[in-house]
């Protein structure tokens, strides 16, 4: 794995990336997304992640983030909601999708009937506040580039929203550390 692609600063702003196996579009209704929001919260309470800007899609996500053991963090996340995918899967009969997160399984992992996500999560090292700008930008672009959207600020599930329908912060963003 090369250098870019791994946590080689501990207190690093990183930008982070995760997808669902064979880009499944999991994140379909409200129930999905606050799966992975209330394990984000989570690690922002207990596991100390500082998330500083994040974008939900239907089969990914972004965030830039920061915190101690930030690639345990991740991992634990994304352990966690998969575990409650898998469970709410089966309790609306998604037959179809627990059958391709199924087939998706890596041979070698023994300790599991599927895999949700994607192995590892792509942490790129911001460097600048300039490289800042450009992947605050490239993530609150997203749902907008994909046509769900005409401006970044009307995703409910990004920080340039990040208000529920009482307008209140879907998750408590952490200040950047540097201007």
């Amino acid at each position: 794995m090369r250098n870019r692609y791994k946590v080689v600063e501990e207190d690093g702003l990183y930008l982070i990336s995760s997808t669902i196996v064979d880009w499944i579009p999991i994140f379909t209704s409200d129930k999905y997304f606050q799966i992975l929001i209330e394990s984000m919260k989570f690690c922002q309470k207990i596991k100390g992640l500082k998330i500083f800007f994040y974008v939900l899609m239907d089969n990914h996500f972004h965030m830039i983030a920061s915190g101690e053991n930030l690639s345990t963090t991740i991992a634990s996340l994304k352990r966690h909601t998969a575990f409650e995918i898998i469970k709410e899967l089966k309790s609306e009969n998604k037959y179809w999708a627990l059958q391709q997160f199924k087939l998706q399984k890596k041979d070698y992992k023994d300790d599991s009937i599927h895999q949700v996500w994607q192995e590892g999560f792509h942490p790129q090292l911001i460097s600048s506040a300039e490289m800042l700008a450009q992947k605050v930008d490239y993530l609150h672009q997203n749902p907008v580039k994909k046509g769900l959207i005409n401006e970044p600020e009307f995703w409910k599930y990004s920080s340039a929203c990040n208000k529920d329908f009482e307008g209140d912060p879907i998750i408590e963003l952490d200040e950047i550390p540097y201007e």
